[in-house]
């Protein structure tokens, strides 16, 4: 058992992956909300639109217009758990197991959602909104858990009361309007505001004050009250020459993030100075990059071809109704036609939407578009979500990467070798059977170090989509080989923001003068989520002597870091950064507090039990390291990790 501190330092090195924060936060004048009422006055028609939206649906009030479920003392039995749902007096109530594990009755303050299914969002103390797990499918008209094999009692962290279910924290910045968390660590109470419940106008458009008063007296518009806006009062602009300012917007909360702020960044954000994608992960993407866990929208959609080419998210999804454009194959025929599209001139024009492209019966499964190029994947029980990375179907890379396929989804009593043969057998000229990057990826989710110099060409290879390039990155980050790490610092200054993130992660095996020499530069990036990711970097790295104009960046970028960090500190994992950080720091102390509050939050985090017992320790005290321990394992006794450290412990005792 490694119980030296600097062991356990060492373990911890590669925890520093950067976040990022808005600039649009800087202190800068900006305009006030004005709510949607106020936008519906003068834009009717939208307004209309958007009223019985998902947006609009995502956050409201509970009262008989907006509650879908039965709360005429319905009931339902989960894992011995009878819960039940009442009306009384014109209020919504549920009784179900409260924190402590017993029947707690629990008045329902607002509703989320609205098909397939709606939540109810309960307080469980003043301020604190947790979503329940028991959900109304409002297609089939009934109660149901949307974890039904899970068992998680009261006290765990994915338990419906636990920080992993705190509307406030996970949930409430997407389905509300200039929401600020306002979390206070210290008394760990919430004290959240919002503008709005609801995806409003001004959470795509921003703040309104400005428009309104340029919309009643354009000549005397005085734009100099506010900072940054538009020629019409608005924080952003959605004009027809730039596509990734509304991807970028819809992908603040189409995407599955780590938020680097307190709330709603400023609509017009660039999304590396709010958020840190993530990216192809195992246990989130399978390794050919599609879709696994719900990573929802944008890590698929910027691998695709349609958005190297322009293809923005209002071509196919009407912003105010928040639905398609067209129906089934009506919405790709728009331009995957004889006639083409003129926008997109690398488009074939040619006929897709035939038997003689899609080889099934005219209206069938089969012969939709979405089929064979989205594969769908349910969450939330009944929630079907669709890739959007537009991929064309590669049944050969199923056997030996294990990724789905889009043929063996519909024909499931054949497998993958059969529609490898059968597409072959179509297209056998195809270019498109060529090497792709899911074999490297698969084979380096077991061991990275076997592949790494295949990872770095994925790295290098700039026709591909800088979200493969980055996570190609991201799987060399735990091979620290100094070779390596030269190999790739060129990648420090490549044009995309997440391969940069991601490069730097990989310098975690360059010796500590050329790491902080390659990395140095970065701390004045143009993007937050960079220079945060800079901080990390540099964080054990020599930092004596710098020129004053590098010591000043590096400051700004740990100060941005540490802003992050307390913007989400109602999250364990953070608290899993400042152990580690404190480690890093050689302050054993801190980093000891730092696990336990993420214990607190998380009792079932083994990594946390497991350094604070080490930590213990390895500072003299195996005592503490010794009930720390048993602690851990009255909570999750069969943990494999949990059990070693009894034994290494005991023979340190031993000693």
């Amino acid at each position: 058992m490694g119980l030296r501190l600097d062991g356990i330092v060492a373990a911890f090195g590669l925890l520093f992956v950067g976040p990022a924060m808005a600039a649009a936060q800087s202190g800068a004048a900006v305009p006030d909300y004005v709510g949607s009422q106020a936008c519906g006055a003068c834009h009717a028609v939208a307004a209309a639109a958007w009223e019985g939206s998902h947006h609009a649906w995502a956050w409201k009030h509970p009262d008989a217009s907006s509650v879908l479920g039965d709360f005429d003392e319905a009931t339902i039995e989960h894992r011995g758990v009878t819960s039940r749902f009442l009306t009384r007096d014109g209020r919504y109530f549920v009784e179900t197991d409260g924190p402590d594990g017993t029947l707690t009755e629990f008045e329902v303050r607002y509703t989320a959602g609205l098909a397939p299914l709606q939540q109810y969002l309960l307080e469980t103390e003043p301020g604190r909104l947790q979503a329940l797990d028991l959900a109304w499918d409002a297609i089939r008209q009934r109660w149901y858990h949307l974890y039904p094999d899970q068992d998680l009692p009261a006290g765990d962290g994915l338990h419906w009361t636990g920080p992993y279910k705190t509307w406030n924290a996970r949930c409430a910045e997407c389905h509300a309007t200039g929401f600020d968390k306002n979390y206070d660590p210290r008394a760990r109470r919430y004290s959240s505001t919002q503008s709005e419940i609801g995806v409003g106008c001004e959470a795509c458009h921003g703040p309104g004050e400005a428009h309104v008063a340029w919309a009643r007296a354009p000549a005397g518009f005085d734009p100099g009250r506010w900072s940054g806006l538009t020629a019409k009062g608005f924080t952003i602009g959605f004009d027809a020459g730039s596509a990734e300012t509304e991807i970028q917007q819809c992908a603040g909360c189409h995407s599955r993030r780590e938020p680097l702020t307190d709330g709603n960044p400023l609509p017009g954000t660039a999304f590396h100075d709010a958020y840190r994608l993530a990216l192809l992960r195992e246990g989130l993407y399978h390794a050919d990059g599609s879709i696994q866990d719900e990573v929802y929208v944008y890590g698929s959609f910027l691998q695709s071809r349609m958005y190297e080419r322009g293809v923005r998210c209002s071509d196919c999804h009407d912003p105010h109704t928040a639905t398609l454009n067209a129906e089934a194959n009506a919405v790709c025929t728009q331009c995957h036609s004889p006639a083409g599209d003129a926008r997109f001139p690398t488009l074939r024009p040619a006929l897709y939407d035939d038997p003689s492209h899609h080889f099934h019966a005219v209206g069938s499964d089969g012969a939709q578009c979405a089929s064979c190029h989205m594969i769908e994947r349910v969450y939330m029980g009944i929630d079907g979500r669709r890739d959007h990375s537009f991929r064309i179907p590669r049944p050969d890379l199923s056997d030996r990467t294990g990724a789905p396929n889009a043929c063996t989804d519909c024909h499931a009593d054949r497998d993958a070798s059969w529609a490898a043969a059968d597409i072959a057998s179509r297209f056998p000229g195809s270019d498109r059977r060529s090497r792709h990057f899911a074999q490297s990826f698969a084979t380096a989710r077991f061991d990275p170090a076997v592949i790494a110099d295949t990872l770095v060409r994925i790295a290098e290879q700039e026709d591909l989509a800088g979200v493969v390039r980055a996570s190609a990155l991201d799987l060399l980050a735990s091979v620290q080989d100094e070779r390596l790490a030269g190999r790739v610092a060129h990648l420090l200054s490549d044009g995309d923001a997440l391969v940069r993130a991601a490069a730097i992660a990989a310098q975690r095996g360059a010796s500590p003068i050329d790491r902080a020499q390659r990395i140095i530069p970065l701390l004045e990036d143009p993007f937050l989520a960079v220079r945060i990711a800079a901080a990390r970097g540099l964080l054990d790295a020599p930092s004596a002597r710098l020129p004053p104009r590098i010591a000043a960046a590096a400051q700004t970028a740990m100060a941005e870091w540490r802003a992050t960090l307390r913007a989400r500190a109602d999250f364990p994992e953070t608290h899993l950064v400042n152990g580690g950080t404190a480690l890093v720091m050689r302050n054993p102390q801190a980093a000891e507090a730092a696990f336990r509050e993420a214990v607190r939050l998380d009792p079932q985090l083994i990594q946390a039990w497991v350094m604070i017992v080490r930590i213990l320790a390895a500072t003299g005290d195996l005592q503490g390291a010794e009930t720390a321990l048993e602690e851990a394992l009255a909570i999750e006794p069969g943990d494999r990790a949990l059990l070693e450290l009894r034994e290494d412990l005991d023979a340190a005792e031993a000693r």
